[in-house]
């Protein structure tokens, strides 16, 4: 895909002495610092790495709570919370 990009000089003109220093091109240099740039952001976005901790219960259910549906569970958790 072609598209127009306006950069500062200077960058321009680094990235192309990099390029050439390298014996690669400015757009495949472009590329791969976008994917850079990509890569971190994602890594940095805790939605991307959040994991729920496993939570266990150890104990005797009550007998009103043997063998319930998850409603029952529910209902109760939330009873006097307006929901």
């Amino acid at each position: 895909m072609k598209t127009t990009v306006e950069i500062a000089d200077d960058l321009f003109h680094r990235v192309q002495k990099l390029a050439r220093d390298e014996k690669t091109t400015f757009r495949a240099l472009t590329e791969e610092g976008l994917r850079r740039m990509l890569e971190q952001k994602q890594d940095e976005n805790p939605e991307k790495k959040w994991v729920w901790d496993l939570v266990t219960f150890k104990g005797e259910l009550a007998d009103e709570f043997k063998d319930a549906p998850w409603e029952k569970f529910r209902d109760e958790i939330y009873r006097g919370r307006g929901a």
